[in-house]
């Protein structure tokens, strides 16, 4: 298992020193599990949360088949597949979405633990509602990202918790028993006369992020585009938010909104079913706007992300910018929303174009870029 380990890549997700594609996290959790994958029969094991790979093809590299898979972020789910490639192992898993499908009669179900208590909620109550009455769920992580909320979460759904010993600052929670199962429901919140809705682990929940909220504040009445052809792009769009800002505030105008995460994107149509407008915003799981052709839009909005997994990096924003340059026809326009002290101005005026200080307050900035 440990060649194979050692051969996982991140890409295409960003690739640096300190960003791995396994940790003692995953080690830990295959060695915990060893022996209930041994007994699984085909079919009963489920792996929820896998970054890269690491712990659907530790599990088929020691002889697990019909691995059910799930990752939340696109990325993720490519560099598992260019893995599995890399691997031989292909064959081995599929990977289906955060549903009774996956979960319905596992035994093991390997998990790394979400950032999210929301996410983790979701995540428990789907395994303890389909999972077979006699499944051991492994929830590994980092002690660093780990709480003792999280034990609390977990025993919301099982009535067995049991805790391993750390090893390499990484910690296993084996849950067992489970009880009061419920599939995952949005969270609901009205904000601004929009109706927000949020699955458990998306960016700032059913509620508008202080960002956001002073990009809103500050985009203008009259935009360029709208049209079918030329739709307003909420890029990394979270719950939709702005997207759905933009289709309330602008009759009849198009919307597409994109981000690379599942619980996004599900967040997202959500939202656009509540406020009536899920006929005019198409809503897309998507690596930045790959799915775009050149020169195809007016006006793109973004509040850029920066955490991959559980890592903090600069290095998400620049790909960004550089599709949005590669999407914004000539003089349309960038609005982007970012902390201030990441200081994009330079790159976004490098990347997109000429970049002009909207609004600043003690956080964030605000800034429009016009496309060369």
């Amino acid at each position: 298992m440990s060649a194979v380990l050692d051969e996982l890549r991140r890409w295409p997700d960003v690739e640096a020193p300190g960003l791995v594609a396994v940790d003692a996290a995953d080690r830990l959790i295959l060695d915990e599990s060893a022996a209930l994958r041994a007994c699984a029969k085909v079919g009963e094991i489920v792996v929820i949360g896998d970054a890269y790979g690491a712990l659907t093809l530790g599990a088929a590299d020691a002889g697990a088949t019909a691995i059910r898979t799930h990752l939340d972020s696109l990325n993720s789910e490519r560099a598992l597949a260019a893995n599995a490639e890399h691997a031989g192992m292909a064959e081995h898993f599929r990977t289906l979405a955060l549903d009774a499908e996956l979960v319905h009669d596992a035994r093991v179900v390997l998990l790394r633990l979400p950032r999210s208590l929301d996410e983790l909620r979701d995540i428990a109550g789907l395994i303890a509602a389909h999972a077979a009455p006699n499944v051991v769920v492994l929830a590994g992580g980092r002690l660093k990202h780990m709480s003792l909320s999280m034990n609390e979460v977990l025993s919301e759904f099982f009535g067995r918790l049991d805790v391993t010993h750390a090893r390499q600052k990484s910690r296993v929670l084996l849950a067992r028993e489970p009880h009061d199962g419920r599939d995952p429901e949005p969270a609901a919140a009205q904000v601004d006369g929009l109706e927000v809705r949020a699955f458990g682990g998306v960016f700032a929940g059913a509620r508008l992020d202080i960002g956001t909220r002073l990009l809103l504040d500050n985009l203008p009445a009259e935009l360029k585009g709208g049209t079918a052809d030329d739709p307003y792009i909420d890029l990394a769009c979270g719950t939709g938010i702005v997207g759905a800002w933009l289709a309330t505030r602008h009759p009849n105008t198009h919307v597409y909104a994109c981000d690379q995460s599942a619980i996004a994107v599900r967040s997202a149509r959500a939202t656009m079913n509540a406020n009536g407008i899920d006929t005019r915003v198409e809503v897309r799981r998507d690596d930045a706007l790959s799915a775009r052709p050149p020169a195809s839009a007016s006006l793109i909005a973004l509040n850029p992300p920066f955490h991959s997994g559980a890592a903090v990096t600069d290095r998400l924003a620049p790909r960004l910018f550089a599709d949005a340059a590669r999407v914004l026809r000539p003089g349309g326009e960038l609005w982007c929303v970012w902390n201030s002290s990441l200081a994009y101005r330079p790159l976004l005026e490098g990347t997109v174009g000429p970049t002009q200080q909207v609004a600043r307050n003690a956080k964030f900035t605000v800034t429009v870029s016009r496309r060369r």
